[in-house]
Parts: C-alpha cells; sequence; structure tokens
C-alpha cells in the first residue's frame, strides 16, 4: 500500500484541485456555446474539487487520531477520477455509454464518507 502514502495522495489532491479550479475556469469562459456542456464541467469541477478537499481533511482527521480516515482519499480519489472524469469526457463529446461511469465515482464518493463516519468513531470523545 506504498501508493497510497500520505504524501502521494495529498499530492494527488492537490493536483486534482489545481485541475477542478481550471475545468470550473474553462466552463465558464470556454464553453460559452454549449449550455449543457458548461453544466457538466462545472459539475464535475465541483464534486472534484470538494472531495480533494475531503481528501486533505482527512490528514487533519488522523492528526486527532481518526487513523481509519486513511482508506478514505483512495474513494474521494477514485470518486474524482470516475465521477468527475466521466463529466469531463461527456463534456468534451465522449459517446453517451461514458456516462454509465459517473454512478461508480458516486458510490466511491459515499464509501469514502461512510469510512470517515467510521473513523470519527476513533477520535477520543474528551
Amino acid at each position: 500500500m506504498a501508493f497510497w502514502s500520505r504524501r502521494n495522495w495529498l499530492t494527488l489532491a492537490a493536483a486534482g484541485g489545481f485541475v477542478a479550479v481550471a475545468v470550473g475556469a474553462f466552463a465558464v469562459h470556454g464553453m460559452q456555446g454549449d449550455p449543457r456542456a458548461q453544466e457538466l464541467l462545472k459539475t464535475g469541477a465541483m464534486y472534484g474539487f470538494m472531495h480533494t478537499m475531503a481528501t486533505f481533511a482527512c490528514a487533519t482527521l488522523m492528526q486527532v487520531g481518526a487513523r481509519r480516515a486513511r482508506f478514505a482519499p483512495a474513494f474521494f480519489l477514485s470518486g474524482v477520477a470516475l465521477f468527475s472524469g466521466s463529466l469531463y469526457a461527456l463534456a468534451f463529446g465522449a459517446p453517451r455509454w461514458v456516462g454509465i461511469v459517473t454512478p461508480f465515482g458516486g458510490l466511491a464518493f459515499l464509501a469514502g464518507w461512510a469510512i470517515l463516519v467510521w473513523a470519527a468513531r476513533g477520535v477520543d470523545p474528551i
């Protein structure tokens, strides 16, 4: 599990944040003639950014004793790749069947949040 070291997933989250901001800006400025593509890009960027921030929050949770939070970033970042990535692809003209991937990304997001619920139970209740 060396690939999923804290350093690697924080690096991937930072890169994901960069991509989310760039795609969000492109949605507003580069896709003005296509409202559907614009909406797909905005939605993908919003969910991507939200879950890259959740990945950063996992590092903080680990510092306060929620050690199980280390499992969530794999789901958050996989969800970004599947959910946001499929929306980006659709916005740029991929065939409609690519959209079948999107719900799997959503399930990965849900799994990451469920893991954080489980991880929070490991924090000292003080």
